[in-house]
């Protein structure tokens, strides 16, 4: 996907609005062009000294061992357009935020043209946001959650958030409950910016919503066949050291890795109070392990404050160590070659998240498109695991909670 089929895309939207009808033929409806945006601006500190908090591992850097203070962690600025011509519509959405090459290159988040087959059927083509978690949607767009940022722990287990391709949408009704069923099909091919990409193929899933009044929730599953070289080098070396190293090549080199995920989700929101919980499942078997992931947050609306709190957690499901290639009747170089490779995946394994966090915020609307937010949050690695944390020195102590005050504006426009 790139910008050309963006382009075109419109294109093939504006033609067809311009064209001329045939006499006696329905009047084709007037095309109606929106332009809109969203953005954060944010500062982040953590106590850390020895790894850095961000919010997604596709980050070059954070808050604390870079730098105390970072602006990079919540900071990002979008925009979309939108077309709408009766039964056809099209959308733009391009995203700067940072990447891992430390540059905010603008990436195209969303680019897709929609047909409504009936009033409660339609069906998409492009670039489409991925349907998993309740903020599947919004994900990116700081003003529509009360939160800083979306969970770490629950949503950084996807931290692709679109792919290309096709998706179908049944809209649907029992009683007063709303039904959305939505199918989808496609693959990703993202440019990481430091030397690596990363591409996950025969993406399928489902995902259900429902409504009832001030109650919404989302069902999901997905899965495909993930492709990166990350740890390329370890797996070259691996080999060398003959059947032993080539099971564990094979066991942990992510070359044409099923990864699924299942999430659920659940809001409830009157108003003037409101609880949110989700959990999700992933699993591959490859260096990225797999685990459950879970977070709940409640909040109460005062006029234009809202004081919030929220709990997280996820855990591994697989070990996040490995005893790797046996070292015993090996010659002394051999040995600790073979020791210092068994480190290597040992340091890969502790990055699969074991963490919890407990966060508590303050919400001000200071006016009809801003929020100005502060939040606080105590982030505690677990188990040897290094959690989310990036760019992790030697000296980090995996065990030692870390704590994060965040302020950000959102807005949107």
């Amino acid at each position: 996907m790139s910008a050309a089929f963006a382009t075109c895309a419109l294109a093939f939207l504006s033609s067809h609005a311009s064209g001329a009808e045939a006499p006696g033929e329905p009047a084709t409806p007037t095309p109606v062009l929106k332009l809109s945006g969203f953005g954060t601006l944010g500062a982040v500190y953590a106590d850390a000294r020895s790894a850095d908090f961000t919010a997604s591992v596709l980050r070059a850097d954070g808050a604390g061992h870079t730098r105390a203070w970072s602006p990079d962690v919540d900071s990002r600025l979008g925009a979309q357009l939108d077309l709408d011509l009766g039964a056809w519509s099209g959308v733009l959405q391009v995203v700067s935020e940072q990447r891992l090459d430390g540059s905010y290159a603008p990436q195209l988040e969303w680019a897709n043209i929609k047909y409504q087959l009936t009033p409660d059927l339609a069906v998409r083509a492009g670039r489409i946001a991925l349907p998993v978690f309740l903020g599947a949607e919004s994900r990116k767009i700081g003003y529509t959650i009360p939160w800083v940022r979306t969970p770490v722990e629950v949503y950084g287990s996807l931290p692709i958030s679109s792919s290309d391709g096709l998706d179908a949408t049944w809209r649907w009704s029992t009683g007063s409950v709303l039904h959305a069923t939505q199918v989808f099909a496609g693959r990703t091919d993202q440019d990481l910016r430091n030397g690596l990409r990363i591409k996950a193929e025969d993406i399928v899933g489902l995902s259900h919503s429902i409504e009832r009044g001030a109650v919404s929730a989302r069902l999901s599953a997905a899965s495909g066949r993930l492709n990166t070289a990350i740890g390329e080098e370890l797996f070259t070396v691996l080999r060398r050291f003959g059947p032993a190293g080539d099971a564990l090549a094979n066991r942990y080199e992510i070359k044409d890795k099923r990864v699924s995920m299942v999430s659920i989700g659940m809001s409830v929101d009157p108003g003037a109070w409101f609880v949110t919980a989700e959990c999700g499942r992933t699993r591959t078997d490859s260096l990225l392990g797999g685990g459950t992931s879970m977070y709940v947050g409640a909040g109460l609306r005062r006029g234009a404050l809202t004081p919030y709190a929220g709990y997280a957690q996820v855990r591994a499901d697989v070990p996040t160590r490995d005893p790797g290639l046996p070292t015993d009747g090996l010659p002394p170089p051999l040995a600790a070659a073979a020791g210092q490779i068994n480190a290597g995946i040992n340091d890969f394994l502790a990055t699969i998240p074991v963490q919890s966090t407990w966060s508590a915020g303050l919400r001000w609307d200071a006016a009809t498109n801003i929020a100005l937010k502060l939040q606080l949050d105590r982030v505690r690695p677990r188990e040897g695991s290094r959690g989310t944390l990036i760019n992790n020195q030697p000296d980090l102590r995996p065990d030692r909670a870390v704590h994060v005050g965040s302020v950000a504006l959102d807005f949107v426009f």
